[in-house]
């Protein structure tokens, strides 16, 4: 099964987050990790699941105002932040407008605060709201990963996302 997982990240967490989903779909004949900004209509027309994940900013989906704001969060830590490269290109919400319609299976995730998701918001049902619009048939809930006050992942986040990578992985050749 060809599986293309797509993320955005600011930080850092959403791309090692997408790392981990990948490694769990290693079963797959192939996996593709690739940031939302090097995505091709090529990645998209050959994968037979589509995992799609970004971090929760304002309640959903990023956008380029919120993008345009990372940096402020750099110096807001105790533990400095890096911003990923690209963090100021192409986001989820644009690449979603230009996403062609398709037939493949699909799953979404989201980084978000660790707190109560009625705070925080998920940017993953989102996505998955954008997944199905376009056509994919998702094989999971949208899942969140979470980040505490540092923006750092919590200790067991990457292997929950391995984990549930595997699951996508199932529940897409049984589905």
């Amino acid at each position: 099964m060809r599986t293309l997982v797509v993320y955005e990240s600011m930080f850092g967490n959403t791309r090692a987050i997408a790392e981990a989903v990948a490694a769990g779909l290693t079963e797959a004949a192939e996996v593709v990790l690739v940031p939302v900004r090097e995505v091709t209509p090529a990645h998209v027309h050959s994968a037979d699941l589509i995992v799609v994940g970004g971090p929760t900013h304002a309640h959903g989906l990023s956008s380029s105002m919120s993008r345009k704001g990372a940096p402020d969060y750099v110096d807001k830590f105790d533990v400095p932040l890096v911003l990923e490269p690209g963090w100021d290109g192409i986001g989820l919400r644009d690449w979603f407008d230009a996403l062609p319609a398709g037939t493949a299976r699909g799953a979404a995730f989201d980084t978000r605060a660790d707190i109560n998701h009625l705070l925080s918001g998920r940017a993953s049902r989102g996505i998955a709201d954008r997944l199905r619009k376009h056509g994919y048939r998702l094989v999971a809930d949208p899942e969140s990963f979470l980040v505490d006050k540092q923006n750092q992942l919590l200790p067991a986040e990457i292997e929950r996302a391995t984990a549930w990578g595997a699951t996508l992985l199932a529940a897409a050749r049984t589905g």
